[in-house]
Formats: structure tokens, sequence, C-alpha cells
């Protein structure tokens, strides 16, 4: 009985920290969604009776269609052992293409553009919702109008400084602020409804239609302003490993939705909604929101570059965990200042959310496109679906996601063109490394002799033995390490124990303990040792080099010493790579964290041996 009444508890709970994290990007869409539809601009939308039923009646199903049905309903049914997000999606399509090469390239473009458009939506999302929370002093007090960027970027600047904090702290604040946010919409929308009751014809589908036939091309142009009131749609997805299914969608239908289908059912942009004494205590409500919207945004950008970082798209970086009891919090410095600049960068340039809103729909949009291909191989290929079925399904999700990316499209002109650059930016970056990272492995795995034939040669001729055991680290567990032979060569001796260990990260977000760790015993003193992390695993070679000793290789850690392999990289005329991308991929190799650092090794007992390396 307890049992049973522990469960909902634990519930209402789990979804009360959602409606802190998850649901912060798209609960501040109010804050300029209405005020950038009806905006003036190349194709000015008139404020009249048929075009505000029209546009509520698109926001609505807008929410309803994307939101709702396609992440709420489906997506979402796509984790990775109850990871999501763009990495997860991934990870699950990739494994249909199996040995195909080709395929598997065409499935890992797909993911890294959306994971390129994801930071790009996490550089303007900050900028835009922290901007459009403090422009309400624009109505408060328009004496303070020329403050409203300073006041910004000291919001912004504060914000990213105590991201190496951690969220421990400020997260047992974000549920109750986020309560007390959407109670707040939806006071104001009831409010206004009740003054206004025929308002609510525009709930109905006939109203959006009908503005599409009577204005077809305004229609269209708008719904690149409409999208708004959905961006954050893919934080459902990305945060579900955080707290599960049931939660995400209990906050949603139960409270998310229906506050913001009462907020958006107005005629009048946001701060108008209230009294002139609640205008101040709205806007600081109005900040504390955006503060947190945005720090779920970087918590998300923490979290996709450190799957991305194990699953060797981007260079390895410093990640430091900030919470002893929570493994999925963490802190990466690059990231974050990275972001920073990203973001206050684009206050500075714009100057209000109106100009940023151009730039916000096509991250978004373009985000919303490559989660529906994704998607569509996993429903056939992995859930077994028809391709009938899946068809219907992924052609009703994508003349959505296409309409609204293709009216997106045009506003790339007034600002759209900044999130396709930090893409092509982003995605030049990580293809340069993915690609340089294969063929530096490739000329190693050239370069190496075979393991078998030379334990045997040592077998017939050995050299002197220490007491201790050696780790030899290398991506070629069928090769012999680089460092082995430098180390044969200058010491003349090798270790009682000579461990060839092997690092793998999997297309899942966790390894079990039993899966953890495979020995195998190769003769004179020789092991195999393969170590699998899931790209959500927190790597820790000493700790995990402990389970060896279930399958008979005990290693004492204060008598071990780890070997590392340090290339130096030097750009040839070698095919392979364009020489400025290898000249890219040089820098980014001489600017990558440590072995050491990465897999936690003791300092003390690691000994690194160089080699040049032309690529």
């Amino acid at each position: 009985m307890d049992n049973t009444k522990s469960q909902p508890a634990a519930l209402h709970t789990m979804a009360l920290a959602a409606l802190g994290v998850v649901f912060g990007d798209i609960g501040t869409s109010p804050l300029y969604t209405m005020k950038e539809v009806f905006a003036v601009g190349h194709h000015p939308l008139l404020l009249t009776q048929d075009n505000v039923y029209g546009i509520l009646s698109l926001i609505t199903w807008a929410l309803l269609l994307i939101v709702s049905f396609k992440y709420v309903a489906f997506i979402m049914r796509a984790d990775n052992r109850g990871e999501g997000g763009i990495m997860a999606l991934l990870s699950l399509a990739s494994r249909y293409a199996g040995g195909d090469p080709d395929q598997r390239k065409r499935i890992m473009m797909l993911g890294i553009i959306g994971a390129c458009m994801f930071y790009a939506d996490g550089m303007i999302t900050p900028a835009i919702s922290v901007l459009s929370a403090v422009e309400g002093l624009e109505v408060a007090a328009p004496q303070l109008d020329d403050w409203i960027v300073p006041i910004t970027l000291c919001v912004l600047f504060l914000l990213f400084w105590a991201q190496s904090k951690g969220t421990a702290v400020m997260g047992a604040f974000f549920g109750p602020v986020m309560l007390t946010w959407f109670a707040v919409l939806g006071i104001l929308g009831v409010m206004n409804i009740s003054h206004h009751t025929e308002i609510l014809k525009a709930l109905s589908p006939y109203y959006a239609f009908l503005f599409f036939s009577t204005q077809p091309k305004i229609a269209f142009i708008a719904l690149g302003a409409v999208v708004l009131a959905v961006t954050g749609a893919e934080a459902l997805y990305a945060d579900m490993g955080h707290f599960g299914r049931k939660p995400i969608r209990l906050a949603w239908f139960l409270f998310v939705l229906p506050a913001l289908i009462c907020n958006y059912s107005i005629q009048n942009p946001f701060y108008h909604l209230a009294p002139d004494w609640a205008l101040f205590p709205l806007i600081l409500l109005a900040t504390l929101a955006t503060v947190i919207a945005s720090q779920a945004v970087i918590t998300g950008a923490f979290s996709v570059s450190r799957q991305a970082l194990q699953l060797g798209f981007i260079p390895r970086m410093h990640v430091a965990h900030t919470s002893e009891q929570t493994e999925g919090q963490v802190y990466m410095p690059r990231v974050n200042w990275g972001l920073m600049v990203a973001t206050m960068g684009l206050v500075v340039i714009f100057g209000s959310s109106g100009d940023l809103a151009a730039a916000y729909g096509i991250a978004v949009t373009g985000d919303m496109v490559i989660t529906t291909l994704l998607a569509a191989v996993v429903f056939h290929h992995l859930w077994g679906w028809s391709k009938l079925k899946t068809a219907c399904l992924i052609s009703l999700f994508l003349v959505i996601d296409l309409s609204f990316f293709t009216a997106n499209i045009l506003k790339i002109p007034d600002g759209g063109w900044v999130p396709l650059l930090m893409g092509l930016i982003i995605f030049t970056l990580m293809r340069t490394w993915k690609t340089g990272r294969a063929l530096l492995y490739r000329i190693l795995r050239s370069e190496s002799m075979e393991l078998v034939p030379f334990i045997q040669a040592i077998g017939a001729h050995p050299p002197a033995r220490v007491n201790g055991a050696g780790v030899f680290m290398t991506p070629n567990p069928d090769g012999v390490p680089h460092a082995l032979l430098h180390n044969l060569k200058h010491n003349k001796v090798l270790h009682d124990s000579v461990v060839i260990l092997t690092v793998r990260f999997e297309d899942y977000p966790y390894t079990s303990q039993e899966e953890r760790i495979a020995v195998e015993n190769l003769a004179y003193g020789f092991y195999r040792v393969t170590i699998r992390y899931g790209y959500m695993d927190e790597p820790d070679l000493p700790r995990d080099l402990a389970l060896t000793a279930a399958q008979g290789l005990t290693l004492d850690p204060m008598d071990t010493s780890f070997f590392v392999g340090k290339e130096s990289l030097i750009v040839s005329d070698k095919p392979g790579m364009a020489f400025w991308r290898k000249k890219i991929f040089i820098g980014l190799f001489r600017t990558a964290e440590t072995i050491t650092n990465q897999f936690k090794l003791p300092p003390n007992r690691v000994v690194e041996l160089g080699s040049q390396v032309k690529i």
C-alpha cells in the first residue's frame, strides 16, 4: 500500500523538477512570439480579428501537433537505454547501417548537422530569452531603454560565470520558480479570456485553414514567427534521460500546455497583459524564468558535448563533475566560455529580441527536420514498422517541419544567416576532427607491428623483465603500441605483466559492470584488455582496471605504470584530407585534453613517449 502511494508522489516530484529544467525554453516563448508575429516588417500582419484568430489557431495546433503529437507521443519513445536527444537518436539510427559504410556516413552526417543546429540554438536561446525579458523595461520605464543591452549582458555574464559552481543549488529553485511562472501565464491568460471569451473560437483549426486560404502568402511568412512558440520542443526529448517519459508527459499535459494556450489566447504583447503595478515584479519573474530557460540549454550543450566527445566528434576537453550525487551534472569550461562569447556577441550585434528572432527559427526548424529523418530510420528498421506506416507518419511530420523551415529560410537576409554560419563552422570542425582522427589511426595502424608475432618473438628472445605492470594504451588491440616499442628500444626491459589496453566507446549511454571489461591472456605475461564505456559513462581507468582481478589479472595500483603515446603531427602531401583541413586538425589535436586527465590516470604513474607522425 505504501509503495503504491510513493510512486505517484515520486512522479509528481519528478514532474515538478522537469517543469524547472525541461520547459524553460518553450515556457518563455510568450515573451516574444506574439510580438514578433505582429511586428512591423517587410510583410506586416495587420492586427485584425481574423488575423488574430488565424495566428492563435496556428500556434495552438503547432503546440498540439509538434510538441504533443510528434515529440511526446512518438519521438520520446525512441530512447537509447532511457537516454534521449539528437546523439541518442543518431546512435540508434547508426545501428541500422551496420557494415554499410555509405549508409552509415549519411546517417552520421545528418546527426552531426543536427548537433550543429543544437549548438546554434544554444547560442541564440539565452540571448533572445534574457533580452526579451529585460525589454519589459521599455513598457515599465521607457527612460531605461538604453540600459537594456548592458543589463542583459550583465545577467548573461553572471549566468555563464555561475556554471562552474554547478546547478544543484540553483536547481532547488527551478521547479518552484517555473511553477510560479506557468501559473502567472495561465492567470494572465484567463483574466484576458474572461473579458474576450470569443477568442476561444481560435482553438478551432478552421481559423488556421481560413487564414491560409484568404492570405496564403502572409500566412506562410507568419509561420516564421509562429515557430517561436514551439522552440524548446527538443528539450523534452533531450532531457528524457534525467526525468523519464512519464514526469515530462505529466507536466506537459497537466500544466504547461494549458498555461501556454491560455496565455496565447490574447491580442496584445506579453507585458501589456499585466496591470501597471505588476510590471516590475513580472519583469523580475520573467528574467528568472529566462535565466532558467538559458540554464537548461547550456546544461544541454554540456551533455551533448560530452556525448560528442566520447563518440569521437570533438577533441578531448576537460569535463568537471559538479555534483557528487548526480553523475550527469558536468561542466565543460571550453564549451561554457565559447557559448558565452557567442551569446553576448549576438546581443551586442542585434540589440533587440525582435532583430534576433529572425536568427532563431532556422536552427530550431533545421533540428526538427533532422530529428524526423533520423526517426524514420528508427521507426522502420529498429521498431519494425512497415514502409507504408512509417511513410505516412514521417510524411505528416515532414510537411509540418518543412513548412516552418522554408518559412524561416525567407529570414536568412535578416539574421537567419547567423545559425547557418555558426552551424557551418561547427560542422567543419567536427567533420575535420572525425576525419583527421580516422586518418591518424590508419597511419598508426599501418606503421605498427602485429601483436601476436611480436609476442612470439619476445618468448623466443626474452628481454630483461622488471617487477610490476606496464599498461600500454592503444586504439589498435591487434598491433604493438608505439609506446611499447619505444620503451623496449630505449630501456631494454619489459614489465612482468604487459597490458595492451584499448578503450571503446559504445553507441549506447551506459555499460554494465559485467560488460565493462574483457581480459585475454596472450602468453609470456602479455594481456589484452578492452574496457567499454557508454557515451554517458564517466571514464576512470584506475577504478575499472581493478575489475580485471575477477578475470585472472591482478594489478597493484602502486606498482602499475601507464605508457601513452604522444604524437607530434606534421603536415605532408599524403592523401586523405585537404591541406587546410590537416592544419585545422593539427591545431585541434594540440589543444586536446591529455589522456591522463580524460581517463583519470595518476599523473605520477604516467610515462609519455613521443613520436612524429606525418599526415
